[in-house]
């Protein structure tokens, strides 16, 4: 009876990331906070995106400043983790102060968003000028802080929670919780606003702010133990950020971490406004065959994330996991490259979820790498984790907007008969674009190199090979 009463729970996935500091209901309630930037994220990155260019008819060239803006805040994340780390409440809570005040940023963000989007697209009479585009980008940016802010101290008290042996379950976990929350509310979004008013989305988005607070209370609700501070201990000096940033990248590794996260990054992330469109444009699918993209690329970051969590809890280094996740993006890219001169659909279906699945499990394994990367005396968890997010998240914005330009310019030269008559085809843009990802990979590997584990035995340490790379 015992033995079938926990038969559910050894059936429920990852239930064996809970520990006894870290329960499953606990863990499952903490990750509800990556739903709420899921959401967030589709909001920022789809939904308005299409109803700012098609439905208000703002210029696409306003749209995409918008939509960079919230990357800007990107760096700060370092910072928020930083303050994280030191922060002193009365009752001697760190990371529950920064979920929450994310949280209101988030919310505050999404619910001006909808007005400043009318008086974007001149739908309201007002005699101030730039007063749309000057709302708009609070609102985005305001959003965007939330975030950021949210994330960062919600990933750095899991972290504080988890036990080493289940941190890498944890993480593969919140990674999951991330895309449910992303494909569960695009499809409730687009539902909404299927029938497009001005009222509709109004209430659509304020909604959407409402939903996130509540989701991010109850992620916090319990998570961090009261601790009392007399007053002494709250004003005695804190740390500089600036030494616990040199305090955090004297070890040499924490720098070649954040350019390896830098440039992965941007080698998985160049394509992902092209995918779809190169689809439609070079192998001639229809719209309903290339929304499949986004779900074969979803089914391989899942697979990513839960291999992962399974080579990493069996003691694999995370290194030569990012290694692996890197491998699996050449053939994915080769792959997708290749669809076109084969007509091959099959192929390209098969290169969006190797894009996904090396991209998951390149994201796992560096994330880990940093949670488990020694830090000093000043730097703290949230510091290591803020800087890890900022350069995901700069490297993310920069790749796709120099994926689209590139796309863009490389395809009018071949059009017009600059590149030669061999390159006269729609498919060149789009292929220098997915040739370059493939060198950024390329790039990232000899940067990870060093950082492979080595073999230690009586007599000292075994290269591997791959560290001893001459980088």
């Amino acid at each position: 009876m015992s033995g079938l009463r926990s038969l559910p729970l050894r059936c429920l996935p990852f239930a064996d990331a809970a520990s006894e500091a870290l329960p499953l209901g606990q863990l499952l309630r903490l990750s509800l906070f990556q739903v709420s930037v899921g959401m967030a994220s589709v909001m920022l990155l789809g939904t308005l995106n299409r109803v700012m260019i098609v439905e208000l008819s703002v210029p696409a060239m306003v749209v995409a400043v918008m939509i960079a803006l919230p990357v800007l805040v990107a760096p700060f994340r370092a910072l928020f983790g930083f303050r994280s780390d030191t922060y002193r409440s009365s009752i001697g809570w760190k990371r529950i102060p920064y979920l929450w005040f994310g949280s209101l940023w988030q919310m505050g963000g999404l619910a001006v968003m909808p007005f400043a989007l009318l008086v974007l697209s001149g739908d309201t009479v007002h005699d101030v000028p730039f007063a749309g585009e000057v709302l708009a980008g609070l609102a985005f940016l305001m959003t965007g802080l939330g975030l950021h802010m949210t994330q960062t101290a919600g990933l750095a008290l899991a972290c504080d929670r988890a036990t080493e042996e289940t941190r890498p379950k944890v993480v593969a976990l919140l990674y999951v919780m991330f895309l449910l929350g992303m494909g569960v509310s695009a499809l409730i979004i687009g539902g909404l606003l299927a029938d497009f008013s001005n009222l509709g989305l109004i209430r659509v988005v304020q909604g959407a702010a409402l939903v996130g607070l509540l989701l991010n209370l109850a992620a916090l609700w319990k998570q961090e133990q009261v601790k009392p501070m007399s007053r002494e201990e709250r004003a005695a000096p804190r740390p500089v950020f600036q030494d616990a940033w040199r305090d955090y990248a004297k070890g040499g590794q924490a720098g070649r971490l954040l350019a390896v996260v830098f440039l992965g990054t941007m080698a998985f992330t160049m394509q992902d406004v092209l995918l779809e469109p190169y689809g439609g444009e070079i192998l001639g699918l229809s719209v309903s065959l290339t929304t499949l993209l986004t779900a074969m690329w979803a089914a391989g970051a899942l697979i990513g994330y839960g291999l992962s969590a399974r080579l990493l809890g069996r003691g694999m280094d995370p290194v030569r996991l990012a290694a692996l996740g890197l491998l699996a993006g050449l053939a994915a890219f080769s792959a997708v490259i290749f669809a076109a001169p084969m007509q091959s659909t099959l192929r390209f279906y098969t290169g969006a979820g190797l894009i996904g699945f090396g991209g998951g499990v390149f994201a796992v394994a560096t994330l880990i790498y940093a949670m488990t990367l020694p830090v000093g005396d000043l730097a703290g968890r949230g510091l290591a984790l803020g800087a890890w997010g900022a350069a995901q998240a700069t490297a993310a914005g920069l790749a796709i907007a120099l994926g689209g330009g590139i796309r863009d310019i490389v395809g009018s030269w071949a059009m017009s008969g600059a590149l030669g008559p061999a390159l006269v085809s729609p498919a060149t843009g789009y292929s220098t674009v997915y040739h370059l990802e493939i060198g950024l990979i390329f790039l990232t590997l000899i940067a990870l190199g060093p950082m492979a584990a080595r073999v230690t035995r009586s007599d000292g340490p075994v290269p591997r090979g791959l560290p001893e790379f001459p980088t």
